[in-house]
């Protein structure tokens, strides 16, 4: 007998395979058996996605610290629970979308006083419509956590705490990025059904997630109230920084290609 995964030989009575940690199936799918696999994946009180979720609002460094330090059984891959959340995200659009659609939920006074001052005529943010944006949505989270982790692995790195390095730093943002965005999909798609307002919702829930991330740094780094603080402020003001640097570079390569086909 061979393991199905990795095709190494197994004897009869394994039921894990020793290279690549997989279970032995002996038995045919059927829809029972489907039905077993997913009541234990995610039904189950003790299940990995449960389990995972719990922990990392009430002991958010065994989850995070565990995975970097090696325990990668015990919860959800990082990766997959990304994915994950990114599902969930896409039904939270999908309902944003196609059941709470009403223009009036996604007006904002502030949005429109801005849109109308000077230079702001051609802002592209401003003009793109609301499904338009929400279609984006996935891409903005994924391409946000290089970054952020960027700035907490520069942060923690200029304070002298470098216990993580840079892909370290990307496990962790991973892991508090699923759990912000699981939860909003949640409160989204429930609060919109309330007639709560888009903007309103979105200021609420971007403070709640301030805190839930100054909640994981402080657990992850065990460190005191006052200096995970002033780490939590010269983290923002990092990302600040790099975003800046990244829109300059945009800017200056935009420049090139416009003088380069003026040139042409």
């Amino acid at each position: 007998m061979e393991c199905k995964n990795c095709e190494i030989p197994l004897s009869k009575n394994q039921r894990y395979c020793f290279e690549c940690g997989a279970r032995v199936i002996k038995n045919r799918l059927t829809m029972k058996v489907l039905f077993q696999q997913i009541n234990a994946e995610f039904m189950s009180v003790d299940n990995k996605l449960l389990k995972t979720f719990i922990h990392l609002f009430t002991k958010p460094e065994v989850v995070i610290n565990g995975y970097i330090d090696g325990t990668r059984k015990k919860y959800i891959n990082v990766i997959q629970y990304f994915a994950i959340a990114l599902t969930l995200l896409g039904i939270q659009v999908f309902f944003m979308n196609n059941v709470f659609n009403d223009p009036e939920l996604y007006t904002s006074s502030f949005m429109e006083s801005f849109s109308k001052m000077p230079g702001q005529e051609n802002n592209p943010m401003l003009n793109m419509k609301s499904d338009e944006f929400n279609s984006y949505q996935s891409l903005f989270y994924t391409i946000s956590i290089p970054f952020s982790a960027l700035a907490t692995w520069l942060t923690y790195w200029v304070v002298g705490l470098r216990r993580f390095n840079f892909t370290e730093h990307v496990v962790l943002n991973l892991y508090y990025g699923a759990q912000v965005v699981i939860i909003s999909a949640f409160f989204y798609v429930i609060l919109l059904a309330f007639g709560i307002n888009f903007f309103t919702l979105s200021i609420s829930i971007t403070l709640l997630t301030f805190i839930y991330l100054f909640y994981v740094l402080k657990r992850v780094f065990n460190t005191s109230f006052w200096n995970t603080l002033g780490y939590f402020v010269l983290m923002f003001l990092m990302f600040f920084l790099i975003f800046i640097a990244l829109m300059m570079i945009i800017g200056l390569v935009v420049a090139i290609i416009v003088l380069i086909k003026k040139i042409s």
